[in-house]
C-alpha cells in the first residue's frame, strides 16, 4: 500500500507523548488504513514493536486464556515467539483485529495499569450484536476496561489527505486556507482546479487502496473495480456477524440509503426500504450498521440552539454511507461520468453533495444534526455546534436561493451561517458562502 501521509499519524505522536496508564483502542470501518498506520508508527517510534493479527493468527488468543495479570501475559508473549522483545518504556505492542479476542479487549486494563509497554488495540465491528452465543462469547469481551482504555475513531483519507496524496503541497492548501480565513474571492482558475480536484475525490473516496489505484494508474479505470471488493467485503461481513433473521433486514437498509439520499427528502423512512417498514422492525438494523461504520447518522433538531443533543427529534434522521467513494460505486460508473463532466442533474446530485459534507464533517470530530422544523416548512442540511452557539449549514448541488437558511439567520440566536456551492467565496449579512471544496476548513 502506498505511503500516504495520514493525519492519524501525528495524532498517535501525540498520544504517545501525553498518555497515562491507558492503551488505545483504535475503531474504524475495515480497509481504511487502520493497521498500516499503526504498524507505520510502531516500526518508526519505538526500539521494539510487537505485533498480533488475531484474524490471520488466531491461534495467538491462547495468549489471553487464563490469567490476565500482567506479568503472566508477558511471560506468555515471550514464550509464544521468543524473538519478540519486550523492552521497558520503548515496546509498542499493538493488538490488531481485536474483536476476534474477546480476552485481549478484557486485558486492556491490566496492561494499561502495569505501564510498562506501550499498547494499541485495533479492530472494526466492535459493539455490533452478533448472530449467537458462540460467536458472543468469542468477539464480547467479559468487562470493557473503563478509564484504562481510551477509544479514537479511523476513517478513511479526508480531502486534505486526498489532496496531499495527489501532489498537492501543504503550502498551496495553506494559500487557499487564506482566502478562506480572509473570506476573500479566489481566483478563477484556482477555484475551478479545486472544485475539480474535490469531483476527483468524490468518485475516488478515501479509502487506501482506492486512492493508491487511482493515483498510480492516473485515471478511474481501477477505481469502480476496486470499491466494489470494498463494498462486497462489508456485505459479506454483515453476513459473518450480523444474526442470521437480521442478515436480509441490515442489507436492506444498506441497499435502501442510496435510494434515500437521491429524493428530495432524505430523511430516513423506513416505509422506504420496505413497504409497510418500521422503526420496530428496522431499528436495530440501522444502529448495526452505524455501530459497523458502514454508515452514519444525522439526528433531526428542530430549534438552533446549543446544545444541539437536547433538541433531537425522536425517530428522524438521515443516514450517509461513511465514504463518499463507497456512494459514488453503487450509484456507478455513469453517474461517475455524468458528475466529473458536470452534466449531473437532479436530487441525486444534492444527495452526493450532501453526503460528501457530511463525511467531511464528521473527519472533524463534529456530530452530525440537521434542522427541520414542527412543520416541516424548513429545512438546513446541517446544524453545527460552534464559536459558544449553532452554525447553520446549507449545501446546494449548484446554487440557489437559500430560504430556509435566510429563515434561521434572521429568527435564530446564530452567530452566523455557511452556505457551501459550486461556486466562489461570498459574505452578505451573516451568510457566509464558501465552495465545497473549502468545508476541509470549518
Amino acid at each position: 500500500m502506498a505511503e500516504f501521509r495520514r493525519k492519524f499519524y501525528d495524532w498517535l505522536m501525540q498520544w504517545k507523548a501525553t498518555k497515562h496508564h491507558e492503551c488505545l483502542l483504535v475503531k474504524g470501518a475495515r480497509q481504511i488504513g487502520k493497521t498500516f498506520i499503526v504498524e507505520k508508527f510502531g516500526r518508526e517510534q519505538y526500539e521494539s514493536f510487537i505485533e498480533f493479527n488475531f484474524i490471520l493468527d488466531p491461534e495467538a488468543c491462547a495468549i489471553f486464556d487464563g490469567s490476565l495479570k500482567a506479568d503472566d501475559l508477558y511471560r506468555k508473549i515471550s514464550a509464544y515467539d521468543a524473538t519478540r522483545r519486550l523492552l521497558p518504556r520503548r515496546t509498542l505492542i499493538f493488538l490488531d483485529e481485536i474483536q476476534e479476542c474477546a480476552n485481549a479487549r478484557t486485558a486492556l486494563k491490566a496492561l494499561a495499569q502495569d505501564g510498562r509497554y506501550d499498547v494499541i488495540a485495533s479492530g472494526s465491528l466492535l459493539g455490533i450484536k452478533y448472530k449467537n452465543k458462540k460467536a458472543r462469547e468469542r468477539h464480547v469481551p467479559k468487562s470493557i476496561p473503563v478509564g484504562f482504555e481510551r477509544q479514537v475513531t479511523m476513517y478513511s483519507l479526508d480531502f486534505e489527505e486526498f489532496l496531499w496524496a495527489r501532489g498537492v503541497t501543504e503550502e498551496a492548501i495553506e494559500v487557499l486556507r487564506e482566502y478562506y480565513e480572509r473570506k476573500e474571492i479566489v481566483p478563477e482558475a484556482v477555484n475551478h482546479r479545486y472544485a475539480e480536484l474535490l469531483k476527483e475525490y468524490m468518485i475516488v473516496g478515501g479509502m487506501p487502496v482506492v486512492v493508491k489505484e487511482y493515483v498510480e494508474a492516473g485515471d478511474f479505470g481501477p477505481v469502480q473495480e476496486e470499491q466494489e471488493k470494498i463494498l462486497a467485503s462489508y456485505v459479506d461481513d454483515i453476513h459473518k456477524y450480523a444474526d442470521t433473521t437480521d442478515i436480509p433486514k441490515i442489507e436492506a437498509c444498506y441497499r435502501a440509503i442510496p435510494r434515500l439520499l437521491a429524493k428530495e427528502n432524505r430523511k430516513f423512512k423506513y416505509a422506504e426500504v420496505e413497504k409497510g417498514g418500521s422503526e420496530r422492525k428496522y431499528g436495530t438494523s440501522v444502529d448495526w450498521l452505524c455501530d459497523a461504520a458502514f454508515a452514519s447518522r444525522a439526528l433531526n433538531v428542530t430549534t438552533a440552539e446549543v446544545p444541539l443533543n437536547a433538541q433531537v427529534r425522536d425517530g428522524w434522521f438521515k443516514l450517509y454511507l461513511s465514504d463518499i467513494g463507497m456512494l459514488m460505486a453503487l450509484y456507478g460508473t455513469e453517474t461517475k461520468k455524468l458528475l466529473f463532466s458536470g452534466r449531473l442533474v437532479g436530487n441525486a446530485k444534492g444527495g452526493l453533495y450532501e453526503n460528501l459534507l457530511a463525511g467531511m464533517f464528521e473527519r472533524k470530530g463534529l456530530p452530525l444534526h440537521y434542522f427541520k422544523n414542527e412543520d416541516g416548512t424548513r429545512e438546513v442540511e446541517f446544524m453545527l455546534e460552534r464559536d459558544g452557539g449553532v452554525v447553520p449549514v446549507e449545501v446546494k448541488a449548484s446554487n440557489g436561493a437559500t430560504i430556509s437558511l435566510d429563515e434561521v439567520l434572521d429568527k435564530s440566536r446564530v452567530p452566523y451561517g455557511y452556505k457551501f456551492i459550486d461556486g466562489n467565496v461570498g459574505v452578505s449579512g451573516k451568510k457566509i458562502t464558501l465552495p465545497h471544496y473549502m468545508a476541509m476548513f470549518i
